[in-house]
């Protein structure tokens, strides 16, 4: 019964999460969605077709399960890192089409069996695994990647929460500017080495 009832779960929070990903896309410009807007270089769509991969490969292969179409490969050096940003020739269309199609595969692997089902990830340490610990790492990192894109989308509109109807309230230049300022003050205060 805790076994269904975790599955269900973990799989629902992961739909949540991933709908939240795309989301953060919704209303900007193909500029702002591929644009770097960190020292590394993370971008919103690049996070869409990171996650992707990631889904694809753990998903998949580890559970014998292929995703039938072809997909780059972590293991491919020369590739390495490509799946963090979108070229001048991928679509936003075709990079979220294929988000969608993976979650089809994942939701399909994740349906077919059970949560303690084996499955293999030869990149990890420990790397004899469970469903239940691969639905945990990609619920996970899709989570940390919601984050990152809630602050990049923040960053660029102002706009923050994980839906459009849980959008937080959006205030004006001055009513941020009074925030930061009493938070820096804050900061200052704590800190007893600066002036």
């Amino acid at each position: 019964m805790i076994d269904d009832f975790a599955k269900e779960y973990l799989h629902h929070n992961l739909r949540e999460t991933r709908e939240a990903m795309l989301w953060k896309l919704d209303g900007l410009s193909e500029y702002d969605i591929r644009r770097p807007l960190t020292s590394t270089g993370t971008n919103l769509l690049g996070l869409i077709k990171h996650q992707t991969l990631s889904e694809s490969r753990y998903f998949g292969e580890v559970f014998d399960r292929p995703f039938p179409e072809s997909l780059p490969r972590w293991d491919d050096l020369g590739a390495r890192g490509d799946d963090m940003w979108a070229t001048e020739y991928e679509t936003r269309e075709e990079i979220i089409d294929r988000y969608r199609r993976v979650w089809e595969h994942s939701d399909a692997t994740i349906t077919a069996l059970a949560i303690d089902s084996p499955g293999y990830v030869p990149w990890w340490p420990r790397p004899n695994v469970k469903l239940f610990n691969v639905m945990v790492h990609i619920l996970t990192g899709t989570s940390r990647h919601a984050g990152h894109a809630d602050i990049l989308r923040e960053q660029l509109d102002g706009s923050t929460g994980t839906t459009a109807e849980y959008t937080n309230p959006q205030h004006d230049a001055a009513f941020w500017n009074a925030q930061c300022a009493k938070i820096e003050r804050a900061a200052k205060a704590a800190d007893p080495t600066r002036a």
